[in-house]
């Protein structure tokens, strides 16, 4: 049974890059459910304030919550300080958003990265909570492909525009190998000023 369940979870990739200059997120476009194709113009990355973003693995609508559940967060936090809410916090309270569901918890997984006064930074999250830092990470179905590309290419000293051409590259490998992902990506590249999104469509 489990393993029948398991050709019915959604796949994806989603890729997120820290960069000297910001961080690069990335998912390509296809919803899939099994065999079948829901959609090629799904939106897997979002924009939580103007200096923090998530790019999501697995289902839309549990991704759309929980963005919007930290957004509503996010906003309250900088009304109440006076000052943005960091990368870092962010994520914890992503992580605490997943914890509480453990029980039923929301089928994502989870890259929360932006720019924040200790620099740029990604964090991975899994569907119950767990919150890993890293300086590139790949999630999804596609992730097994992907993160061969970014291992062979990474620097330290890369720029977010070299970033977003390993992402590219990372990104178009994975939809070549994985049914699953495929018709364009969605890109979010955040530096220190502001988040700008970008969508590329492949025949």
């Amino acid at each position: 049974m489990a393993q029948r369940m398991a050709w019915y979870l959604p796949g994806a990739t989603t890729l997120g890059v820290v960069c000297k200059d910001g961080v690069v997120l990335a998912s390509e476009k296809r919803a899939s459910y099994g065999y079948l194709v829901l959609s090629k113009a799904a939106k897997k990355v979002f924009l939580i304030t103007k200096n923090i973003g998530a790019a999501c693995a697995g289902l839309i609508g549990d991704m759309q919550v929980l963005v919007r559940e930290v957004s509503a967060y996010a906003n309250l936090f900088e009304l109440e300080h006076g000052r943005p809410m960091g990368v870092r916090a962010a994520a914890k309270l992503m992580s605490n958003l997943l914890f509480n569901r453990r029980l039923f918890p929301f089928i994502t997984q989870t890259i929360v990265g932006g720019v924040d006064d200790e620099g740029p930074s990604i964090y991975t999250l899994d569907p119950l909570g767990s919150v890993i830092a890293d300086k590139f990470a790949a999630v999804g179905s596609g992730a097994e492909i992907a993160i061969g590309v970014l291992e062979d290419l990474y620097h330290d000293d890369m720029s977010t525009s070299e970033g977003r051409e390993m992402v590219l590259r990372a990104m178009k490998s994975a939809m070549s190998r994985d049914a699953a992902s495929g018709d364009g990506v969605d890109l979010l590249v955040i530096t220190g000023e502001e988040g700008k999104e970008e969508t590329i469509l492949f025949k």
